[in-house]
């Protein structure tokens, strides 16, 4: 029993570290399908991040959207807009390359929770101008 403890203990850290989906070890944040972000907008406390600049934003954006363009973002920028490190951000820009590098500066910038979930050009749901 006493050598079956050690080799359990190591399987379950092994576990643990590999229980990070979507790529957060390595990325620090999390990329979402468009209907888990959905979901997450009807079911829970969320910030919604668009990080185009303000005239894509202009032209129409998901409803309740703060916009935070990828060029400005800097830890006193993301302060003003993100003022809690663990606040649970959707990111999401036209077709998912602005919105991937805006997740992972926010990462990089100690906020815990990103989650990115590429463009508005997919977007299937309700969009406002």
């Amino acid at each position: 029993m006493k050598r079956l403890l050690p080799l359990l203990l190591t399987f379950l850290l092994l576990l643990t570290g590999c229980g990070a989906a979507g790529g957060t070890a390595e990325t620090g944040y999390r990329q979402i399908s468009q209907e888990e972000a959905k979901e997450m907008m009807d079911t829970q406390d969320v910030l919604i991040l668009d990080v185009r600049e303000q005239d894509e934003y202009d032209s129409g954006h998901i409803p309740g959207t703060v916009l935070l363009p990828v060029g400005i973002i800097t830890e006193d920028s993301a302060a003003e807009i993100i003022p809690e490190k663990d606040t649970t951000v959707l990111v999401y820009c036209r077709s998912g390359n602005r919105s991937k590098t805006a997740a992972q500066e926010l990462a990089e910038l100690g906020y815990t929770d990103i989650c990115e979930f590429g463009g508005i050009s997919t977007w299937p749901y309700e969009v406002e101008k």
